[in-house]
C-alpha cells in the first residue's frame, strides 16, 4: 500500500509537471501572437508617416517582411540563433548550429519558443522598412528581409539569447571551452532593446544613410522641408497596436508562467511586475514628449507624443524586469529626449528617416540597454536571470553595483553595432553598385504605389471628383 501511493503521488506529480508545461507553452504562445499583432502596428504607423502616394509600397514590404522572415527564420534562422548539432559537440558562442528547417524541435516548449522567437525577427526586420521609406526598390527590400532575418539578427540572439553565446547571461556549456558569463554577468537585455531594437535601429540607419535622402527632402543650403505623413489617425492606430503588443514582447520574455527546468520561480509575480514598468516606461514617454514639444514649438504634437511613447516602449524593453516601478516613467521620459535630440542629429547630417526609426529604436535601443547598468536592481537580477554566480550579484551602479555591469552592456552596445552596421553597410553598398537600391527619381516623384504596384492605394475619385 506504501508502494502504491508512492506511485499514485509521483503518477499526479508527473500530471501536474505536465500540466506546468502545457501551462508555460501557452503564455508563450500567447504572447507570440501578441507579438506577431505589433506586425499590424508597424504597417498602420508606417503607412499613416508616408505620403499617400506610398501608402501601398510600404504597406507591401510588411505584409512580405512577415512572409519572407517566416520562411528565412524557418530555414536558418532558428538554427543559427538556437541550434544544437545533433551529437552535442561542435557548439560554440559565436553562432548556432543545428535544428535547421525545426529538425529535431520536438517538444511543446521548445516550438513555442521557435514561434515566440520567430515573432521577434519579424519584429526586428520591420523596423527597417520606416527608415528607407518612399524611395528605395522592391528588390532590395526583399533580399535585406532575408539576410537579416536569416543570418545577421539570429547571430546576435545566439551571442546574449542561447545557452552558449558569448555575450549573455544564460550561457551555460559550449562546445569551446566557454561557460563563463563575460564581466561575471553577461549582457542583461531582457526582451530585446539591444538585441532586437539596435539591430532593426541600426540596420534602418545604414539603409537610410546608403539610399540617401527622398529627392526635396534638404534644400541646398541644408534647410529641411517637411514631408508630413498622410494620416494622424493610422499613426495614432499603429501607436496603440504597438503598445498593446509590447504586452506579449516585454512579459513574455519571462518565457514561462509556472515553471521553467522544473523549477517554479515567482514567474508570475516577474511578468506582472514587468507589464506594469512597460506601461509606465510608455506613459513617461509620451507626457515628455509632449512637455518637450510645447516648450520648444508652442505646439501640441500628436505625432511626437505617439514617437515618444514608442521611444519610452523601446527604452525600457531591456530593463523591464530588472527596474523598480517609481523608475520606469523616468526611463520612457529620458527615451522621449533621446529620440528628439538624436532625430535632430540625423537631420544635421542629412540622413532621412522618415518614420524616426533610426532614433526612435536604434538611439533609444541603446539608451535601453544602458539604463540597465545604472538602474537593475540587485534582487531583481538575480531573480529574473539567476546570474548570481560564486556569490557576485550584478547590479545597476545607481544600485550599488560596481560597474562592471555597466561595462557589459557598454560592450553589448558595441559589439551588435559594428556588428549589423558591417554586414548591412556591406549589403546595401552592393545593392547600390548593382543599381537595385533606389528607384528613380520619375517613379519617386510619380509616387511608387502609381509606378510600382498598379494605382493608388486611395480610391478617392469615388468621394469627390478630382479637379479638372
Amino acid at each position: 500500500s506504501d508502494t502504491s501511493l508512492i506511485m499514485s503521488l509521483t503518477e499526479a506529480g508527473a500530471e501536474i509537471q505536465g500540466l506546468y508545461n502545457n501551462l508555460d507553452a501557452n503564455f508563450l504562445l500567447n504572447s507570440a501572437y501578441l507579438v506577431f499583432f505589433m506586425q499590424a502596428g508597424f504597417a498602420m504607423l508606417c503607412a499613416g508617416s508616408v505620403r499617400s502616394k506610398n501608402t501601398k509600397n510600404i504597406l507591401i514590404k510588411n505584409v512580405l517582411d512577415a512572409c519572407v522572415g517566416a520562411l528565412a527564420w524557418f530555414y536558418l534562422g532558428y538554427g543559427f540563433a538556437f541550434g544544437t548539432p545533433s551529437k552535442g559537440t561542435g557548439m560554440n558562442s559565436f553562432i548556432g548550429n543545428g535544428n535547421f528547417a525545426m529538425k529535431g524541435v520536438s517538444s511543446q516548449k521548445e516550438i513555442a519558443m521557435y514561434l515566440f522567437q520567430w515573432s521577434f525577427s519579424a519584429a526586428a526586420t520591420t523596423i527597417v522598412s520606416g527608415s528607407v521609406a518612399e524611395r528605395t526598390k522592391f528588390e532590395a527590400y526583399l533580399g535585406y528581409s532575408f539576410f537579416l532575418c536569416a543570418f545577421v539578427y539570429p547571430v546576435i540572439v545566439h551571442w546574449g539569447w542561447s545557452g552558449q553565446g558569448w555575450l549573455g547571461p544564460w550561457r551555460t556549456e559550449t562546445g569551446d571551452g566557454g561557460g563563463k558569463l563575460l564581466a561575471g554577468s553577461g549582457m542583461l537585455d531582457f526582451a530585446g532593446s539591444g538585441i532586437v531594437h539596435l539591430t532593426g535601429g541600426v540596420a534602418g540607419l545604414m539603409g537610410a544613410w546608403i539610399v540617401g535622402p527622398r529627392t526635396g527632402r534638404f534644400a541646398s543650403d541644408g534647410r529641411v522641408n517637411p514631408m508630413p505623413g498622410h494620416s494622424a489617425p493610422l499613426v495614432v492606430l499603429g501607436t496603440f497596436i504597438l503598445w498593446l503588443g509590447w504586452y506579449g514582447f516585454n512579459p513574455g520574455s519571462q518565457l514561462a508562467l509556472v515553471a521553467y527546468d522544473g523549477a517554479a520561480a515567482d514567474n508570475a509575480r516577474v511578468i506582472a511586475r514587468t507589464a506594469v514598468t512597460t506601461t509606465l516606461s510608455a506613459a513617461g514617454g509620451g507626457v515628455a514628449a509632449m512637455i518637450l514639444n510645447y516648450t520648444l514649438y508652442h505646439v501640441w504634437d500628436l505625432i511626437a507624443v505617439c514617437n515618444g511613447v514608442l521611444a519610452g516602449l523601446v527604452g525600457i524593453t531591456a530593463g523591464c524586469s530588472t527596474t523598480e516601478p517609481w523608475a520606469a516613467p523616468i526611463c520612457g521620459a529620458l527615451s522621449a529626449l533621446v529620440i528628439h535630440f538624436s532625430s535632430k542629429l540625423l537631420l544635421k547630417l542629412q540622413i532621412d528617416d522618415p518614420l524616426e526609426a533610426a532614433p526612435m529604436h536604434g538611439f533609444c535601443g541603446a539608451f535601453g540597454v544602458l539604463w540597465v547598468g545604472f538602474m537593475a536592481k540587485k534582487e531583481y537580477v538575480s531573480e529574473v536571470f539567476g546570474t548570481a554566480r560564486n556569490g557576485y550579484e550584478p547590479a545597476g551602479v545607481f544600485y550599488g553595483g560596481n560597474g562592471k555591469l555597466l561595462g557589459a552592456q557598454i560592450c553589448g552596445i558595441v559589439v551588435i553595432t559594428a556588428w549589423v552596421a558591417a554586414n548591412l553597410g556591406a549589403f546595401f553598398m552592393l545593392m547600390k553598385k548593382l543599381n537595385l537600391l533606389r528607384t528613380t527619381v520619375e517613379e519617386e516623384t510619380l509616387g511608387l504605389d502609381e509606378s510600382k504596384h498598379g494605382g493608388k492605394a486611395y480610391a478617392m475619385e469615388l468621394v469627390a471628383p478630382e479637379p479638372a
